[in-house]
């Protein structure tokens, strides 16, 4: 008996009938081949979560092959249909090296943000198809006409998310209403960089380096490498205004999911990004 899920079984077999496969401890499973995969079940409750993250990594595998794991198969259990499954490339790597960080600052530049024909341009130019998580954050998504309603969007998410905590976060809401209005990667053995459990949107590309500088950070040579292939969005002297808008949702997310000790760089944010639009009127 391999141990494997049926339903997993049947998808593998279906990969390579020649093959036979056995667990390989946690979540690697391996082939007779050779071939290693990531491999993880779930139950009902995980399903819209599972497959944000399946849909997130086809839509980065295919802007950039390799920046992530490939998606090799996502359902669910063939009897109760309400089992979630997912498998993919298993990929052994170790934190960001500089050298990396800069492969990776590289390909995101010139790939993973380099605008193409894709589904957003048949359903609307921002958003995504499927709800995403961020952390056990759901974000519904969906498709906007313009990059201000999608983000606007996001930050609505978690405003409401922290209304539902009652007064303690009535001074966040009150400033995010008035905003609104207006990492996970590591090194590969072989030296390439790798993203992982991702979730995924069409939007400025500057959108997402902002958890790259926030909770440890990617460092300096990161973003100078980045820009060297993918210049500061214009206006370029508005730059650190829309660092400070995008850092906004992460730190905001951070107090949904943790708690106050993230509400004042929430806050700070929000009167620096208020007194600049005011600053402008």
């Amino acid at each position: 008996m391999s141990g494997i899920a049926p339903s997993v079984l049947n998808a593998l077999n279906a990969l390579d009938p020649d093959a036979t496969y056995s667990q390989a401890g946690g979540p690697k499973v391996k082939s007779s081949k050779g071939d290693v995969f990531y491999v993880k079940t779930g139950h009902a409750r995980n399903y819209d979560q599972w497959k944000g993250e399946a849909e997130s990594l086809k839509a980065m595998y295919a802007a950039a092959p390799g920046i992530c794991p490939r998606l090799i198969a996502f359902g669910e259990d063939e009897e109760s249909k309400q089992r979630p499954y997912m498998i993919s490339e298993y990929k052994q790597f170790t934190s960001l090296s500089s050298t990396s960080g800069k492969i990776l600052a590289k390909r995101m530049a010139l790939e993973l943000h380099e605008p193409k024909k894709s589904e957003a341009e048949a359903k609307g130019r921002f958003g995504f198809e499927w709800p995403t998580y961020c952390g056990a954050t759901r974000l519904e998504n969906g498709w906007f006409d313009t990059w201000d309603e999608a983000y606007a969007s996001l930050i609505k998410t978690l405003l409401d998310g922290l209304r539902q905590e009652g007064s303690t976060y009535s001074e966040i809401c009150n400033l995010g209403d008035q905003v609104v209005s207006n990492g996970n990667a590591g090194s590969l053995s072989s030296g390439e960089p790798i993203i992982f459990d991702p979730a995924s949107y069409y939007g400025h590309n500057e959108a997402d380096l902002a958890i790259a500088r926030i909770f440890g950070g990617f460092g300096e040579p990161f973003f100078a490498e980045y820009h060297r292939h993918r210049p500061k969005s214009p206006p370029v002297e508005e730059y650190d205004e829309r660092v400070a808008l995008y850092e906004l949702f992460h730190y905001l997310n951070h107090t949904v999911l943790f708690g106050t000790s993230y509400a004042p760089p929430s806050i700070s944010r929000m009167r620096r990004l208020l007194k600049f639009v005011e600053g402008k009127a």
